[in-house]
């Protein structure tokens, strides 16, 4: 199953991480979901239709998941529970090194497995491949990455802060989003084992 889109990873001064997916195309079709861990390390899926919830839920870990709408316009993000904006930055530097790579390499299982060790080395918590819940396993394909610069937004009615870095990790799956707040596009490839 392949999921071709972006993941904006941020922290916040509240002490709340947020990863968001914006998913173009995927077997579930066009759609986002949010996966929230608050300071006290409360995990929560937010996804905008039970097949999805299902699925995300069966691949990651989560303490809640709450099936709700979510609009994305940008990096505008809105749901009953999430209220996020996003300002994205230029390119970073490994960003533009990942532009480099062609993107039917960039993409494949084969790739994510041979950068895996360098993802780790580089960017701590950070991995390429890795297995998921329920023996599932999954490859990620990145094809750029953008900083973000400042995010703003709400999680349950409280305010967010300001944008810190991820850190702690989050502790959804085997891999976090880079420490340093970003979007980063990428294809996305789960095994249909478990």
């Amino acid at each position: 199953m392949r999921f071709r889109g972006a993941i904006a990873g941020v922290g916040t001064t509240s002490g709340v991480r947020v990863v968001v997916g914006r998913w173009d195309e995927s077997p579930y079709g066009a759609f986002a979901d949010a996966m929230v861990e608050t300071a006290d390390g409360h995990r929560v899926l937010l996804a905008p239709t039970p097949e999805v919830a299902d699925f995300v839920a069966a691949t990651y870990s989560f303490d809640e998941v709450r099936v709700e709408p979510i609009a994305v316009d940008g990096w505008s993000v809105r749901s009953p529970s999430l209220s996020l904006e996003l300002t994205v930055g230029g390119r970073t530097g490994l960003g533009r090194l990942l532009r480099l790579v062609p993107r039917r390499v960039a993409e494949s299982t084969w790739w994510c497995a041979l950068t895996d060790p360098v993802a780790r080395l580089l960017l701590r918590g950070v991995r390429t491949r890795g297995s998921a819940v329920d023996g599932r396993r999954e490859w990620y394909g990145a094809t750029d990455l953008c900083a973000v610069a400042a995010v703003s937004g709400t999680f349950d009615g409280a305010d967010l802060g300001a944008l810190a870095p991820v850190d702690p990790a989050p502790r959804f799956g085997f891999s976090s989003t880079p420490r340093r707040p970003g979007v980063t596009e990428l294809v996305t490839t789960v095994s249909r084992d478990g």
